[in-house]
């Protein structure tokens, strides 16, 4: 894998927020979390991610899943490291002998 994965910020900013005129200081009142949040997360900040607890609030509040929240950041997160360590740890890891 060459590239990384969209960040769940902008999935957050571009398919939920634009569409419904909805601000970062909006939702995070809705959600009852701190606007510092949602503001990291939709600008995509590393090392803000989306949490458990977050992924349920964005969840219930989008009807979508918790797991879709978490997938995208897992998919994220982890296509993030292969590219910058996967020939690393491809090399330096050897399989284990059955």
């Amino acid at each position: 894998m060459n590239r990384v994965r969209t960040h769940p910020g902008e999935v957050l900013r571009e398919e939920f927020l634009v569409p419904l005129g909805l601000s970062a200081n909006a939702l995070a009142l809705a959600l009852r979390v701190p606007a510092t949040r949602i503001t990291a997360i939709i600008r995509e900040r590393e090392p803000r991610s989306i949490t458990a607890d977050t992924a349920l609030r964005l969840a219930r509040y989008f009807g979508t899943t918790p797991q879709f929240w978490l997938n995208l950041q897992t998919a994220h997160d982890l296509s993030l490291v292969q590219c910058e360590k996967g020939e690393a740890i491809q090399r330096d890891v050897q399989p284990r002998a059955a």
